[in-house]
């Protein structure tokens, strides 16, 4: 136990070390500028450049919450500046697959604390050298008794402890990422992931979240979600998937590969709601995966939202008067549905500075997501001439639709990856078909 403690404190002393080393350097940048009469820019430049290695350094040699965050950060790396992208790619990578795996023995322990000791009557194979690592636990390929090929999902003792520590203390880096993920708001998604996490360390939540999926889209020859097979607080069992993660899409797919995995997945995540009744809340590369047959493979149900009354029409509404370019009737709609505080006015003229150019992506219903697109739309999004003090007062989530704001997250997450992806097709048709709201009644669908 004095080990595990060690081991927490030294992963909190390089987390708590990297603000502090940043504000230093900063100082000493600084005091060179004024001694030798040196450009800012450029200092400021090859500062940053620093502040990006040095959390990337320790990050990776982190796991627990850093993966958990690199997991997250994963779908804005299409928004990363290009001078960062190939070493936030290359890190978000080890963060994601650097976990050591446990000793054997260690994974048939928790399997008996779970399963019962007679755990192994219950499979005709289990493989003890596990084929995936992830944030809290790892998986194992193993048969089923009935002959299923399944996978056996074991999580780290003391995982939970670990996470949530790591969890709080990352909160000290949003500051530092702000640095060179200008417009990403790593706090608010940290918060997030901390609010949430008692769920996903319970495996039993997890599969039941999943059951719901696998229910809905059963039989589907667009979608596949493996169905449970037993489960556990800290140990699931799945039906065995092979497929290509949409990791390796991105990075060495065919044209037609990375077009039909954008389409599935913004599908998948338009649709859920309507279908199953739940949003899937974890939108990054390595949730999903490609299927021989071209169905999208769908994974780690932790987090998930309930909608049972499907989107909110709403939503709908605004994005197809936004398309329209109809300002007008948009402020109106804001207004009309509490989005507008009441007594304050919105400004309109940076809003169209920022949604028309993305209006003008669109050609017919085809549009092709690429990461050229989100790096324009954040540079928009952070002109100086395009933020109203005014607008930051007047608009607010209202309060009757609390999930509008974790939709919007999720929303942003798929296009983040489908930008990764370069992926071109009829989106807007998945729109009109599954956003309530956009289509006018009356005009075909």
């Amino acid at each position: 136990m004095a080990g595990k403690r060690r081991t927490g404190l030294m992963r909190s002393a390089k987390l708590a070390a990297l603000p502090m080393g940043i504000v230093a350097r900063r100082m000493t940048a600084t005091g060179k500028a004024i001694m030798t009469g040196a450009e800012r820019g450029t200092i400021d430049e090859a500062l940053i450049d620093k502040a990006a290695d040095e959390v990337f350094r320790v990050l990776g040699e982190l796991k627990g919450g850093a993966m958990k965050l690199g997991q997250a950060l994963s779908v804005a790396e299409a928004a990363v500046p290009p001078k960062f992208a190939d070493r936030y790619r290359d890190a978000l990578t080890r963060l994601q697959n650097q976990a050591p795996p446990m000793p054997i023995a260690q994974a048939h322990r928790v399997l008996d604390e779970q399963l019962g000791t007679r755990w192994r009557e219950r499979f005709a194979e289990f493989e003890d050298r596990p084929v995936a690592a992830a944030s809290i636990g790892q998986v194992h390929r193993a048969v089923w008794k009935d002959g299923r090929v399944v996978a056996v999902k074991i999580q780290y003792p003391g995982a939970d402890v670990a996470l949530m520590s790591d969890l709080k203390m990352l909160q000290m880096l949003t500051g530092t990422f702000g640095v060179f993920m200008p417009g990403v708001d790593v706090r608010a998604l940290i918060d997030e992931f901390v609010a949430r996490t008692a769920d996903e360390l319970d495996y039993r939540i997890e599969a039941d979240h999943q059951r719901r999926f696998a229910k809905a889209f059963a039989d589907d020859a667009r979608f596949f979600v493996p169905k449970v097979i037993a489960s556990a607080p800290k140990v699931m069992v799945t039906e065995w998937m092979d497929a290509v993660p949409l990791n390796r899409i991105i990075a060495e797919g065919t044209v037609e590969q990375r077009n039909r995995a954008g389409l599935l997945l913004a599908e998948f995540g338009l649709s859920s709601p309507q279908r199953v009744g739940f949003l899937h809340c974890d939108p990054h590369p390595g949730n999903y995966q490609l299927l021989p047959d071209g169905r999208l493979g769908i994974l780690d149900f932790g987090a998930t939202v309930a909608l049972p009354d499907g989107l909110p029409p709403v939503v709908g509404e605004l994005a197809r008067l936004g398309m329209a370019g109809d300002y007008d009737r948009l402020l109106e709609a804001l207004r009309a549905n509490g989005f507008v505080r009441p007594g304050h006015d919105l400004d309109l003229e940076p809003i169209k500075n920022v949604v028309a150019p993305i209006v003008a992506e669109f050609q017919g219903d085809t549009v092709h997501i690429t990461r050229r697109m989100l790096q324009e739309h954040m540079t928009r999004s952070m002109d100086m001439k395009n933020m109203s003090v005014n607008n930051t007062f007047a608009v607010r989530v209202p309060p009757e639709l609390p999930d509008l704001v974790m939709l919007g997250r999720v929303l942003g997450g798929i296009i983040g990856v489908c930008a990764q992806l370069d992926a071109e097709g009829p989106f807007l048709g998945l729109v009109e078909q599954w956003l309530p709201g956009y289509a006018v009644e009356g005009e075909a669908a």
